[in-house]
């Protein structure tokens, strides 16, 4: 018996399996250094631009006098070092951490509709910190703090509630998300009744002080609390880093990715805890920034064809800063003076999205 073999001509319109991968790895990078630059031209804008423009070489000159303890530029330096740099920084910051956290969850759970914003968990830091305001009189630091802890304590509930099929990998994966989703969704609501209930027993200052926190809003930027956020980023990043590669192998499915060796349970609790804990010292620095965490993930695998955390990291970073300097500098341009909080500018975004993503997804099952 004769046993022919042919030469298969990779030119002649075979398909080769390992031929995609690298032009779609090459495309990822690409489009995320795109994101990046963007970043880097809205920080810049945000800096140099707006109501008080600086120009490069002064820019560089305060910030340089700023670190030797040089000459100041009267006026400029404050300007630019106490209010332009710190809110520019920070806007920066929680943008890339609710992205990640919204971008964790989504790809944990595989929802698009798993995002802080929609199961609960800022609606427990705006629960917890509307309550430091109203009740105890609180300011600054300690209703960040109390943001914190109504943040991880709304998610420890969820997770005690949806625990028996969502975290240890017991049950399929779609319902065990839709199960997690559900019992944010109820809580969310519980606790939205719980902050209309403070604002109406508040008086007139206190509800103001209480609803510019809520919108979400860079107005009491500062470098303290820059400080605190960097480092919780700083502890925070690298373990985004380690659970990367499980989060790949998660998407396969809790069954698959058992089979891979992946302790399921172990995995989804540190994914949680920390996605949590990125939404939670973002709300704490700047109040619950709507809609960013849920819009970050899809619009960062749109763009970039796949799920990427750091696509979604600096889409979260760009929304922010171009919702910032929409609110800070053209919105006053049309509401006679108005500084909107930036929350007002994403809520406005995220709304419509989310009704776009319904009625795509609609489509897909129809």
């Amino acid at each position: 018996m004769t046993i022919t073999t042919s030469r298969v001509n990779p030119s002649a319109g075979t398909p080769n399996a390992g031929s995609g991968r690298p032009r779609r790895t090459r495309l990822l990078l690409n489009r995320t250094a795109f994101l990046a630059a963007v970043v880097v031209v809205l920080f810049a804008v945000s800096v140099l631009l707006g109501s008080y423009t600086v120009t490069i070489p002064d820019f560089f000159r305060i910030l340089i006098a700023h670190l030797t303890g040089g000459e100041k530029i009267p006026g400029a330096s404050f300007i630019v070092m106490e209010n332009k740099l710190p809110r520019a920084v920070i806007g920066t910051m929680i943008g890339a951490a609710f992205g990640l956290a919204g971008a964790l969850f989504q790809t944990m759970l595989r929802n698009p509709l798993a995002s802080p914003d929609v199961i609960g968990i800022s609606y427990g830091a705006s629960a917890a910190a509307v309550t430091a305001i109203v009740v105890f009189g609180a300011s600054g630091a300690a209703v960040s703090a109390a943001a914190l802890g109504g943040a991880l304590g709304v998610a420890a509930i969820i997770y005690a509630i949806s625990s028996g099929g969502t975290l240890r990998g017991t049950g399929r994966g779609d319902a065990a998300g839709n199960r997690l989703i559900l019992a944010g969704v109820g809580i969310a609501a519980a606790l939205h009744a719980v902050v209309n209930f403070l604002m109406t027993r508040a008086d007139i200052r206190t509800a103001a002080d209480a609803l510019v926190w809520l919108n979400g809003s860079l107005n009491s930027a500062s470098w303290d609390r820059a400080g605190v956020l960097a480092l919780a980023l700083a502890v925070l990043l690298p373990a985004v880093v380690a659970l990367a590669g499980p989060l790949r192998i998660l998407e396969l499915g809790p069954d698959a990715a058992a089979g891979l060796g992946i302790r399921v349970g172990a995995t989804r609790l540190a994914l949680v805890v920390t996605a949590v804990a990125l939404a939670a010292v973002a709300t704490a620095a700047a109040g619950p920034v709507s809609f960013v965490a849920f819009l970050a993930g899809p619009i960062a695998r749109r763009f970039t064809g796949k799920a990427s955390l750091p696509a979604s990291a600096l889409v979260g970073a760009v929304i922010v800063l171009a919702a910032d300097y929409v609110a800070a500098n053209l919105a006053p341009l049309l509401l006679d003076g108005t500084v909107l909080p930036v929350g007002v500018i994403t809520g406005a975004l995220g709304a419509p999205f989310l009704l776009w993503l319904l009625v795509t997804a609609n489509r897909k099952d129809a």
